[in-house]
């Protein structure tokens, strides 16, 4: 069986490179991945504009902008929608829940920036961005990535959880256990020898076993 068809097998970015570059319209302007060199940026693309889940998760990152903005992060949304159709969408979730939509928002007719994301999912949509949601660094590095079903909305309370996990992890050389929230312990990372294997019990951590201790930061 050929599997090389790239329709049917969209190449994905990968974690840890560079993430794809950009130039795209916005409702605030032409905006370039260059634009957000030392911030972190949340890239996330929906389905289509005037769709009701769609507009909950819009509402969502609207209301957690700041939150975004203190840790050093922009937001940036995407779907395959004229800039005109995201201006009027816009204005509707302000007329109609009274919620501005402070970010801008990526028209990409062209499908150019989707593409380069792997976005377009043929099992999910032909002509539609899946829910597809970016953490990229300040270096333009892509950190992490997470694909939801069409039919789903997503948790923005998670992204800002992985955003300070990452952020934590970069800063003090450690890792988050599942469903670390900050101020809880961080893991330390396991000795690489055996003679620090055998010395770890020994070295003030909340230590489990070689290979599993806590500290907290």
């Amino acid at each position: 069986m050929d599997t090389s068809d790239t329709t049917s097998n969209p190449q994905l970015p990968q974690l840890n490179r560079p993430a794809p570059a950009f130039n795209a319209p916005t409702t605030h302007g032409p905006k370039k991945l260059s634009d957000y060199k030392g911030k972190w940026l949340v890239l996330f693309s929906h389905p289509a504009d005037f769709t009701p889940v769609c507009t909950t998760e819009f509402i969502a990152f609207a209301r957690a902008h700041d939150k975004f903005q203190a840790l050093n992060c922009e937001l940036l949304g995407l779907s395959i929608d004229s800039h005109f159709a995201h201006i009027a969408w816009i204005r509707n979730i302000k007329e109609k829940f009274d919620v501005d939509i402070p970010f801008p928002v990526i028209a990409d007719l062209s499908m150019d920036v989707a593409k380069a994301y792997g976005m377009i999912q043929p099992g999910a949509s032909d002509t539609s961005a899946v829910r597809a949601t970016f953490l990229i660094d300040p270096e333009g590095v892509l950190r992490a990535m997470v694909y939801y079903p069409m039919t789903n909305g997503r948790s923005i309370d998670e992204f800002l959880r992985i955003l300070e996990a990452l952020q934590t992890s970069d800063k003090n050389g450690v890792a988050t256990p599942e469903n670390w929230q900050p101020g809880e312990k961080v893991i330390v990372p396991p000795p690489a020898t055996t003679d620090a294997a055998a010395a770890r019990a020994d070295e003030g951590y909340d230590y489990t076993d070689w290979y599993f201790s806590k500290k907290a930061l």
